[in-house]
C-alpha cells in the first residue's frame, strides 16, 4: 500500500528522474578499439575540461593495460604554464563489455566510474576524441604534441557536431615532444604501453 508520505516523496522525484533523463542523449562510440594498439602517450590537443584542467599545459594521457583487462592510466599536466610543476592523476579505466572497447567506466575514486566514451578514432590510431554523453567535459588527443591547424580545425568541428559548444573547447599548450617526454614520470614514457 502506498502511503501518503510515499506517495509524496514519489511525486518530488518525478522532476529528478525526468531531468536525468532528458539532459543527454546518447553518446555515440566508435564501433570497435583495438586496446593494445591504443595503449601508450596521447598528447591532450583541446579540450573541454573538467575543473582541473582548466588552466592545463603540457597535458598527455597515458594508457596502460594491464593481466585484468584494467587501463591503468596516467594524466600528467602542469597548472598554468610550461615552468609550474609536474601534477598527475592516476585513474583506471574498466572497459564496459558489449562496447567494442570503445565505452569505459573511468575510476578516479571508488565506487564511482566517469562514462567514458570514444566517439572518433583515426585508422592510423594518430587521433581520437574521447567524450561524454553529457556533453560536460571532452578531450582531443594525438600522439603527436600539436597537430597542423586544418586537422584541429577537423576535429574541434567534429565535436560541435558530436553536441558540444564552440567556445567551450579549450586548445591546450603544450611544449615540444622532447620537452614533454623528459618531464613525464618514467613509467608512461614507453609510448607503446609496454611498461
Amino acid at each position: 500500500m502506498l502511503t501518503p508520505i510515499r506517495a509524496l516523496a514519489a511525486l518530488a522525484l518525478i522532476p529528478v528522474l525526468q531531468g536525468c533523463a532528458g539532459n543527454a542523449r546518447p553518446m555515440p562510440p566508435v564501433a570497435a578499439v583495438d586496446l593494445p594498439r591504443f595503449m601508450g602517450d596521447w598528447y591532450v590537443i583541446a579540450h573541454v575540461p573538467s575543473p582541473p584542467e582548466r588552466e592545463a599545459f603540457d597535458a598527455v594521457e597515458s594508457y596502460r593495460l594491464d593481466r585484468d583487462g584494467r587501463v591503468r592510466t596516467t594524466f600528467t599536466y602542469r597548472k598554468g604554464s610550461h615552468d609550474a610543476p609536474l601534477k598527475t592523476m592516476r585513474p583506471t579505466g574498466f572497459v564496459r563489455p558489449g562496447t567494442g572497447n570503445a565505452v569505459w567506466g573511468m575510476q578516479f575514486v571508488w565506487p564511482i566510474k566517469a562514462e567514458y566514451v570514444i566517439a572518433y578514432l583515426d585508422d592510423d590510431y594518430t587521433q581520437t576524441i574521447v567524450a561524454r554523453s553529457k556533453r560536460d567535459y571532452a578531450w582531443i588527443m594525438a600522439r603527436t604534441p600539436t597537430l597542423p591547424e586544418a586537422e584541429y580545425r577537423r576535429l574541434s568541428q567534429r565535436l560541435v557536431e558530436l553536441g558540444y559548444r564552440a567556445e567551450s573547447i579549450r586548445q591546450v599548450p603544450q611544449a615540444t615532444a622532447a620537452t614533454a617526454a623528459s618531464a613525464r614520470p618514467a613509467d608512461t614514457a614507453g609510448g607503446d604501453g609496454s611498461k
